[in-house]
């Protein structure tokens, strides 16, 4: 039983040069979350996704509400 939860610190992204996106692989389902910039689109990988609650914790370390689409590349 755990009695103190750990505290995530609230991190931050430059909204204006970058964006979210959940990069895809074709071949064998994998998917990342991460951000793209706007203007070379290079990918900055963040975390790895295997379940939406990993989706859903990555939204909430950065502030990104869920009406907000996180865009797939494939």
């Amino acid at each position: 039983m755990r009695l103190f939860k750990k505290k995530t610190a609230a991190r931050t992204y430059d909204r204006e040069n970058k964006k979210p996106v959940i990069k895809a692989s074709i071949c064998n389902g994998e998917q990342v979350v991460g951000f793209k910039d706007l203007h070379t689109g290079k990918m900055e990988e963040v975390m790895l996704i295997k379940s939406p609650a990993d989706l859903a914790r990555f939204r909430a370390m950065y502030g990104i509400g869920t009406e907000e689409e996180i865009t797939k590349e494939y």
